[in-house]
């Protein structure tokens, strides 16, 4: 996957969760559908701050198409 399309994906995940801002994904190709394009799996690991000065751990991962199209995205609690 180009460094550019990360980045871009980047941007978008950071606009829904602030607290990935800075966090580099680990990216791994993924299934091929029938159509013969090319899937990839980002996973971004962060921590949230709560109130009270505790954290929570969030994982979210983001299955993309090589344009940097964002087909889904699953997060942990």
């Amino acid at each position: 996957m180009k460094r550019s399309t990360i980045t871009k994906l980047n941007r978008q995940v950071t606009r829904q969760f602030p607290e990935m801002k800075g966090v580099q994904p680990k990216v791994k190709p993924g299934p091929h559908p029938k159509d013969g394009s090319q899937r990839f799996t980002l996973t971004y690991k962060g921590k949230a701050e709560l109130p009270g000065g505790r954290t929570l751990s969030r994982i979210v991962r983001v299955v993309s198409d090589e344009c940097g199209h964002i087909l889904r995205i699953s997060t942990s609690k």
